[in-house]
């Protein structure tokens, strides 16, 4: 008699685990995450930085990875764009509101939070699936901070993290390379280096954007020059 398949009867709601204890929709999601591009979000001593290489076309505009949320705060998504896209819209209605009932700029662990428990919330009904996204939550309220949340909901404080293809690689690397005292020189090369893990990288295919004191901003091409990175 032929083996059954280990996921067969156990994938095809969400609200079904395995006899090992594995939900095999949210495992999937990941798995979409995983052929997503490579993003990847520094923290340094006066801000975070996002850095992501584009696909360039003649005929087709490369789709937003680095999302704005507030002026102060920005996300970065790797996976299922449009499942981002949700998401990013319901983030900057959490920020507005808490602007409006509390006079203050939403903190970067309440945002990251707020997304996460929406990434949970639809690991538990039948009827749905998982979101096919993780984010990179960075924002500079006191300080600046870096949070990662996945498909499951799971939220992660990180200093520098890459999320999507060859993540694990570049996570290694990180490991190893990142220091506390780095400028915005010094994380704009160690985000270059770690996106050079995963292919060739081209200083005019790259994006960077930061958060500091004075807000988000996307860096412009001159910008990225002044920099003097190493490609």
């Amino acid at each position: 008699m032929d083996m059954m398949p280990e996921s067969m009867g156990y994938d095809r709601a969400i609200v079904v685990f395995s006899p090992d204890g594995r939900l095999f929709q949210v495992e999937y999601a990941r798995e979409a995450v995983k052929r997503g591009a490579t993003v990847i979000g520094v923290t340094y001593k006066d801000g975070v930085l996002f850095a992501v290489q584009k696909r360039e076309s003649k005929l087709v505009t490369p789709g937003e990875k680095i999302f704005q949320i507030d002026k102060h705060m920005a996300a970065a998504a790797s996976g299922l764009v449009a499942d981002a896209r949700i998401l990013v819209d319901s983030a900057r209605v959490k920020a507005q509101q808490n602007k409006m009932i509390y006079d203050e700029p939403v903190s970067t662990p309440t945002l990251a939070r707020f997304m996460a428990d929406k990434q949970q919330l639809y690991t538990q009904y039948a009827g749905v699936r998982p979101y096919g996204v993780s984010f990179l939550i960075g924002g500079m309220n006191h300080e600046a901070s870096l949070y990662e949340t996945d498909p499951s909901g799971v939220i992660l404080n990180c200093k520098a993290r890459a999320i999507g293809k060859s993540a694990d690689k570049i996570n290694d690397f990180f490991e190893k390379e990142y220091k506390d005292n780095f400028d915005v020189n010094k994380a704009a090369q160690l985000a270059i280096n770690g996106l050079k893990k995963d292919e060739k990288v081209h200083a005019k295919n790259v994006i960077i954007s930061v958060i500091d004191k004075d807000g988000y901003r996307a860096l412009t091409q001159e910008e990225i020059t002044k920099l003097k990175l190493t490609f």
